[in-house]
């Protein structure tokens, strides 16, 4: 992998990756930008103890553009983007309307391909790796800064789910705290080691494998399952064998292995619903330990924490999608249609040929 770094006309930062070393990456950005002043603010809930960014720029944010407008394909043909190469295989730059900004953490946007047509599930296998590459350095590269305490890599996928970038593309955000989820986490990881003695997440994965009927794929290096209570209709979680903290920490072998198993579980997703269904809307998100800098988690959470990947969709069935009402958004109680080992089955069936 080759790494290249740069500056867009307004100040933010722009990384290539690229599977060959002779890549060559000098193309400057043309467009006449005001440097960004972008201003984001934390504000602490003290009843529920979490916390909720206030980022009012971001209702000016480019919205489901044409085609030959997205601001994430190449700068070709005289169209000036936020990529000023006329190719790339991989790109990573500051977005422009972030959610988080200085003090209050960073956001990146990941673009996986230049092809604005292809998705995930379309990369080849060396493609993914490289993804996996870029996902894995800039974990490395935010640890860095003083502002961020956690690193969130995910995809959007879908107009269902909120995209407003047709491009395939993630994003990265590097939060001032340690969310709230990987909070609850952290404590039931505390509850269970102070109860048994063990680890939680190596009880999880293994009383999965033991189980069997919400497996559906099992690697050398990493397993996928529907979790026992999963939470939305169709739901995997993907981990790594060998229990590591973060991105950074997995091993080749691991790695090697990870693109073959995770575009085989996003072209399974795309085969839930049938032949002649739009392409399944999902969100996939990485959970990587807090870095352990301030006082809510000390360094032995983070190396209890089991880095992992949750894939999941809104859609129950074809043509219906879960919505988050009452319960579930008033009072987080998810209620799920889908009996998670009716789900996994289904995972299984549509195996790809």
């Amino acid at each position: 992998m080759k790494k290249t770094a740069t500056r867009l006309a307004d100040g933010r930062e722009l990384i290539y990756y690229d599977a060959r070393d002779d890549a060559v990456r000098d193309a400057v950005d043309q467009r006449p930008l005001d440097p960004i002043a972008t201003r984001s603010e934390i504000r602490h809930d003290r009843l529920l103890g979490d916390d909720v960014a206030v980022a009012s720029h971001r209702q000016g944010r480019t919205y489901l553009p044409p085609a030959d407008e997205c601001p994430l394909c190449p700068s070709r043909d005289g169209r000036l983007s936020e990529i000023p190469a006329a190719d790339y295989d991989v790109a990573v730059f500051e977005n422009r309307f972030p959610s988080l900004a200085g003090d209050a953490g960073r956001c990146e946007v990941v673009c996986f391909t230049s092809d604005h047509d292809a998705s995930f599930a379309d990369l080849t296998a060396e493609q993914a790796a490289l993804v996996l590459d870029a996902w894995t350095d800039r974990t490395a590269e935010l640890a860095q800064l003083p502002s961020v305490e956690q690193v969130f890599c995910f995809e959007n996928r879908g107009r269902e789910i909120g995209v407003t970038l047709g491009h395939p593309h993630g994003q990265i955000y590097g939060y001032p705290f340690p969310t709230p989820r990987t909070r609850l986490m952290l404590r039931s990881l505390a509850e269970h080691r102070e109860r048994t003695g063990r680890n939680l997440f190596d009880d999880v994965v293994a009383e999965e494998l033991s189980d069997g009927r919400r497996v559906v794929l099992d690697g050398e290096h990493w397993t996928a399952f529907v979790p026992y209570a999963a939470h939305w209709p169709y739901e995997v979680h993907l981990y790594p064998k060998r229990r590591v903290p973060d991105l950074t920490a997995l091993d080749d072998a691991a790695r090697t292995e990870f693109p073959q198993l995770y575009l085989e579980l996003l072209k399974r997703f795309d085969r839930i619903f049938g032949e002649g269904e739009p392409p399944t809307p999902y969100i996939a998100a990485w959970h990587q330990a807090p870095f352990g800098k301030g006082a809510a988690v000390n360094r032995a959470d983070r190396e209890e924490f089991a880095l992992h990947l949750e894939l999941f969709t809104i859609r129950r069935t074809s043509g219906k999608l879960k919505f988050l009402a009452g319960s579930e958004s008033g009072m987080n109680v998810f209620i799920n249609d889908v009996p998670p080992e009716a789900a996994a089955e289904r995972l299984r069936e549509v195996a790809s040929k």
